[in-house]
Formats: C-alpha cells, structure tokens, sequence
C-alpha cells in the first residue's frame, strides 16, 4: 500500500512511521523541510520525501503518485496564540487541493474530541479542519482523540515536570476538569486499523482510553505510579494569563502552548462513541500502565520522539538549510583549538552534550542563563534532550536547535534559540589531524548586539576554554 505521512516529524508522525515500514507500506514522507527528518541512513532508504509547505500556494509539479491512504497530522496550535486556528484552515484548503489532484483515496485525519457544546479555540479549529477535510474529493476517517500519553508527548511531559519539581501544587480550577487520557500505542493502532477499511469511510469516531480522571487525578495516579506522594491545593481565582505562565515556568511547554492548553484545560473532553473500539476489537490500556510503558522507554534510552523537537517549541521558525552555512560578514566569533589524544571519546562527549549531561564546565553559570532566558519568554534548559546519545538535525537541545550532526564527518552545528539581540552559531568539528575545533558565532543585531557580545566575553573566555578542554580530555 502507497502511504502519504503529513507531520512525519512530529510527535504522533514519527511514532507511525516505523509500524508502517515494519507491516511493508511504501511512506512518502511530507515535510517542509527534509532536513529536519532527523532519521537514520537505514530508514531514509526506505522512504520518500516530500517537500511540502501547506501554508504556501499549491505547487502540483512534485506531486507524489498513486497514494492509496494519506495520514493528515498537520497541527499549528503550539506556533500562535491568536491566529493558529487561520492557519490550520489554510493548510486544510490545500491539502484537499493537493489530495483532489492526487486521487487519494481515504485520508485519515486524528482530530480532537469535541463533545462539549462550549469548545476552546484550539477544539473548534480541529472541527473546522474536520468539516474542511469533508469536502475533498476523497474518503474521510476522522479520529477525534483527548490527552494523549506516552514517552516524549507533550501531556506526559508536563504531567511528569508538575509532579517530579512540586511535592506542593498550587492549582487552577481546571485541574477539576475530566478528561479521558489515551495511551500513544492505542493511538497509532487505530490509525492503522483504519486503512482502507470502508465501514470507516466518511466517519468520525471518538477513541479514549478506558478511564475518566480529571487534571488532579492524572497527576495523582502519576505520583502513586513513581511510588511517591504530592499534594494538590486547589484554588478557585486564577487568572488563564497567570496559569499559563505558571505552566511555563514549572515545566519545559513553551508559553504559547501553555496559554492554548489552559484554554482547552477548561473543557471537558470525553469521549460518547466507542464504536471503532468494537471495530476493530481494541482493548485501550489504562494510565497507569501507559506511564509505566513510557518509563520503561525512558530508562531503555528508546523514547522515538518528542514534542519538544518540534520547530514550534522554540523560536526556531526556518527552514534549516538556511542556516546551516554560517556566516562570517559582520559576524563576532570565538574560535579555540585542542589536540584531543582519543577522538573517538572526545565525539562521544560531543553527542552526549547537554541535557543531563550538560555543557562539561560552568553547569552553574549555564543554568543562570537559562532561568534568564525564561524569565524573558525564551526557551529556557527545560527542553533537554530527547535521547542521551543520539543526536539527529532538527532536534531541540536545551536552548539550542541541532542545525547539522554528522558522526562521519565529526561535525555538529547548533543554532541559538535562546533570547539573543541577534543570531548565534556553536559549532564542534574534530579535523583529521585530530584537532578539535570549537567555533561561537554571533551575529549582533544592532548596537545592542554587539554590546551584549563584549559584554558576554570574560564569561565565554572560562565557559568557552573550560569546555573544550574537558570535551577533549574527559571520559563520558
């Protein structure tokens, strides 16, 4: 069967991708930039790309052929906070201009459950999509789903920050809100039970895990799950603006998906229709045993992918390409140099930097600007890293974006995203001769840019020195 996988490298995308292979699908891959796939040599040999811009003008010359099942995960809530909705229509519009053209034959679409007669702004854009996606020349199978939980998703991960930094919460009233969690394994099962099947065409259905808990109890039942307790004191007055920055600084969601969860946090979200349960004679696992599944692949170092890779939880709006040749007209650097005795263990330092390991020298100098950055709406250290060994183009780093890592060559390129009166470049490279090299770019924007570059220079001289030398000499 011929595939068309839209978001494949998003978080649901990239857990799909492989159980398509595994079952022998042909997957064309649609992305805006292939760069940013972020997948083994293995696995790319394996698929197609398809460079796609659904908020751009149609362009029918690269159109792939004879798709039988198009997957749509197209999502824009976390990129905005006032016009998302406009740009998921937009993006509807034209996937149907390019699945008319096509001829595809079923698209499937994972949408939200929108039961309740109040829906946020971010449910009704989902059912606006959905009403979108009626109208194209093909068959629809829309999958409405509610919080979805699993290693790397963004509910987990929020869930598993609140609980792991706060013993005592201080809550808004819509942790009282029910919801009905469903575990990521059920998710993709569903999205591929219902290929081609034609009692699912033309359908929507609800799918949920199989129980009703509210915000307060998925918290509880995670701590009871870790084997320890919290306490969760709910206020009644709490401000949307003031929870979601209380989301923002305690976990690693970016502001403006904290401000467009709050807004649907308010909302119940439950599921009225199990027929496709029936269908397709799946049994969903409860919550508890799917955060027992999701730290059974944190610990194995297995998590597939994460929200927090995703360009929309940065700052980071570009195609890659663009900045993968670093600038040097008008542009500041650092530029220091290390004979490393075993470059094999100085690249393995590399590939592991940051996250839990952090940056070999100043942790504490490094995590001051961290808190900084968040403290001025920036991406802050929270993010991490999704693997601890591995490091892919287009994966987030803390408050760096993985512009190139290339193990052959020895190289890895960051990009900033932290909050910069300009534009900043770190990159690693270890030469034949066995030199490390370690380059910081700036390019300031303004006065205010370079002043910050001066002033940043006694601290890059100890950090920049420090690390280089413990990157090159250190075991990992």
């Amino acid at each position: 069967m011929k595939i068309l996988l839209t978001g494949a490298n998003g978080y649901v995308g990239r857990r799909l991708l492989p159980e398509l292979l595994a079952q022998g699908h042909e997957v064309t891959c649609a992305v805006r930039d292939k760069m940013r796939l972020g997948l083994d040599s293995e696995t790319l040999s394996k698929i197609s790309i398809w460079e796609v811009d659904f908020l751009s003008e149609p362009d029918f010359t690269t159109l792939p052929k004879n798709i039988d099942v198009a997957y749509y995960l197209i999502h824009s809530m976390s990129s905005s906070t006032e016009n998302f909705d406009k740009m998921e229509t937009v993006a509807a519009d034209h996937f149907n201009a390019y699945m008319n053209e096509i001829k595809v034959k079923q698209v499937v679409y994972l949408s939200g459950i929108v039961n309740n007669k109040v829906l946020s702004k971010h449910l009704s854009s989902r059912r606006n999509v959905e009403k979108i996606l009626y109208g194209g020349n093909f068959n629809l199978t829309v999958l409405r789903a509610g919080i979805i939980v699993g290693s790397g998703s963004a509910s987990f991960e929020i869930i598993r920050d609140l609980c792991e930094k706060l013993p005592v919460m201080i809550t808004p009233k819509w942790v009282l809100t029910r919801t009905q969690p469903i575990a990521i394994r059920d998710v993709i099962k569903y999205l591929i039970g219902v290929q081609l099947r034609e009692d699912c065409y033309n359908q929507s259905f609800d799918i949920g895990g199989p129980e009703v808990l509210t915000y307060k109890e998925m918290l509880q039942l995670y701590a009871k799950t870790r084997g320890f307790k919290n306490r969760i004191i709910t206020v009644p007055v709490m401000t949307p603006k003031l929870s979601s920055y209380w989301l923002y600084f305690v976990t690693s969601t970016s502001y403006k998906l904290a401000m467009n969860l709050v807004d649907s946090m308010k909302i119940e979200v439950i599921s009225k229709d199990n027929r496709l349960e029936q269908m397709l004679n799946m049994k969903p696992i409860s919550y508890t045993d799917a955060i027992k599944l999701a730290f059974k692949k944190i610990e194995q170092n297995l998590v597939i992918s994460s929200w927090k890779d995703s360009l929309v939880s940065g700052r980071f709006k570009h195609n890659l390409s663009e900045f993968v040749q670093v600038p040097t007209f008008g542009c500041l650097s650092d530029h220091q140099k290390i004979k490393v005795g075993n470059p094999e263990n100085a690249l393995k330092n590399i590939w592991s930097i940051g996250g839990k390991k952090g940056w070999y020298y100043g942790s504490w100098m490094w995590q001051i600007r961290g808190f900084l950055d968040k403290l001025f709406g920036g991406v802050g250290l929270r993010r991490g890293r999704t693997n601890p060994n591995q490091l892919n183009s287009g994966a987030a780093l803390d408050f760096w974006r993985v512009l190139l890592a290339d193990k052959n060559k020895k190289r890895l390129l960051l990009f900033a995203e932290m909050r910069l009166p300009g534009e900043a470049w770190l990159e690693f490279k270890i030469d034949d001769n066995n030199i490390l090299h370690q380059t910081a770019t700036f390019r300031p924007k303004g006065l205010w840019g370079r002043l910050y570059w001066y002033a940043m220079l006694p601290f890059h001289y100890f950090i920049f020195g420090g690390m280089l030398k413990n990157i090159a000499g250190n075991k990992a």
